[in-house]
């Protein structure tokens, strides 16, 4: 938040000269067919291998330029699954025959050599990308695949190439056209990779594994730090291409994984714009989407929740960390106790939550003001299903109803409110990548009364997108 209040932003990991669509928009539906919170689209949330199999299957694609490294095996092994799993499912979705792109290439970005991928010289070009002039896909062996591995695990890698083949896939099939908006192409191409990663979490493929436990909470935890470009044959200058938020790419590959590639093709500009709705996207005049966090900025928060809600009896805010609680055990740095209907709030954490990571995140998360204020929101979401009643509040249940509930919220605090103390709470654009990123970090938004949430953040995602989309009515009625 801001003093307009909460908020954030997400990374862009773009060439400034390379035409980049780099991720994506809200999609999916506002609400999740599974209702189970150990299940993934219908799938067990569990832990397990992932990553390239002992065993896999030897590349059929060959990588121009590679060094013989161990992430050209990678890419090309990860390039020749994909291509298995589009040989299946092309024919099936556009009634014709898979061709696969006409090739790879592997660069260094810290390398010397003279070397060009799509027009652009690769000495500095820290990406990858599908290139519409040549058919071809190529990526950064020296710098930017290394650190996706490093940080999130081959499979991310993998993830990224699937993204990248996306757009390949709209290339062929016809789907991009001249006047086809960059952030329809970047949600489709992150739907496609969703739907590509579900054919690899339901044990198709011949050289990876996912679990749709951690391995999962890895790919989505990349998803959110990484945009990727789209290069194009006719727009080759700087300013080209928009940038979706972390919480619409999430939403995008979910929407692959959950409902299949012909999903995907559905997506449109219109129903983008339909499901995005009044969410800020950028910031405006002035606006540093910062607030922050400070006894006074979550006194002016709590004010603010208790306008847009008008519960009958308000928890109580206390800003010296948790007392000894009868039924509930503390869920630092923000705790709910239902026996005194109080929220008590440890400041020195909260603040270390809070820290923004700033625009060079080398890959890490995002983070920022709405990561800490999102799990205060949390906590008086507690209060208001104590004052419901009838429903347990140490559940898995109760920690997706929660979820569900904070989504809510975060949409209601885009109406600016007026506190007492003069501040105006609004919600800022890049907010929901904060709160995104808290989700699949640490899960605390997405908690019981105990601080318990459940293992698979595709799950919490999938709660928090249903209130973001939808009502308390609907968080009430698909977690009772």
């Amino acid at each position: 938040m801001s003093s307009r209040s909460v908020a954030g932003a997400v990374l862009a990991v773009c060439a400034a000269l390379l035409i980049a669509s780099c991720s994506t928009t809200v999609t999916g539906s506002a609400v999740s067919v599974f209702d189970d919170p150990f299940k993934v689209a219908g799938m067990p949330a569990v832990d397990g291998p992932t990553g390239l199999r002992s065993d896999a299957k030897t590349p059929s694609r060959d990588v121009e330029n590679s060094d013989g490294g161990a992430i050209d095996e990678l890419a090309a092994a990860s390039i020749s699954d994909i291509e298995d799993f589009w040989a299946a499912v092309y024919p099936e979705t556009f009634d014709d025959d898979f061709t696969p792109v006409d090739a790879l290439i592997s660069w260094d970005a810290d390398g010397y050599e003279s070397q060009e991928f799509c027009g652009e010289d690769t000495y500095g070009l820290e990406n990858a990308g599908f290139c519409f002039l040549d058919e071809t896909i190529g990526w950064d062996r020296g710098e930017l695949l290394p650190m996706l591995g490093e940080n999130f695990g081959d499979i991310a890698v993998t993830n990224v190439l699937a993204h990248e083949y996306g757009h390949a896939i709209e290339h062929q099939a016809k789907l991009k056209k001249k006047n086809t908006p960059m952030l329809v192409a970047e949600q489709q191409a992150d739907c496609f990779a969703g739907a590509y990663m579900r054919w690899v979490a339901e044990g198709n493929s011949d050289r990876f594994t996912l679990s749709t436990g951690d391995g999962l909470n890895s790919v989505l935890a990349a998803v959110i730090s990484f945009s990727d470009p789209l290069m194009s044959e006719d727009e080759f200058f700087p300013g080209a291409y928009e940038h979706g938020s972390a919480f619409e790419r999430i939403s995008a590959f979910q929407f692959g994984f959950t409902d299949g590639v012909r999903s995907c093709v559905a997506i449109d500009a219109k129903e983008i714009a339909s499901r995005r709705g009044d969410l800020p996207v950028a910031l405006q005049r002035h606006q540093t989407g910062e607030w922050p966090v400070s006894e006074k900025s979550v006194t002016s928060i709590v004010e603010a929740l208790k306008t847009l809600f008008s519960p009958a009896d308000p928890p109580e805010l206390r800003i010296d960390g948790a007392a000894d609680c009868p039924d509930a055990r503390p869920s630092p740095p923000v705790s709910y106790c239902p026996a005194t209907n109080t929220i008590a709030v440890d400041m020195a954490e909260l603040e270390t939550l809070g820290t923004p990571s700033g625009e060079d995140r080398n890959g890490g998360v995002v983070s920022g003001d709405n990561t800490a204020y999102s799990v205060l929101v949390s906590r008086y979401m507690l209060a208001l299903q104590r004052e419901r009643g009838g429903m347990a509040l140490d559940s898995a249940e109760a920690a997706l109803r929660t979820a569900c509930l904070t989504g809510v919220a975060t949409t209601k605090m885009t109406e600016a409110v007026t506190t007492s103390d003069g501040n105006t709470v609004a919600l800022t654009a890049g907010d929901l990548d904060e709160a995104v990123s808290g989700l699949l970090t640490n899960g605390l938004a997405a908690s019981d009364v105990n601080g318990e949430s459940v293992p698979s953040g595709f799950s919490r995602m999938d709660a928090f997108r249903a209130g973001v989309l939808g009502d308390d009515g609907r968080c009430f009625k698909r977690f009772p």
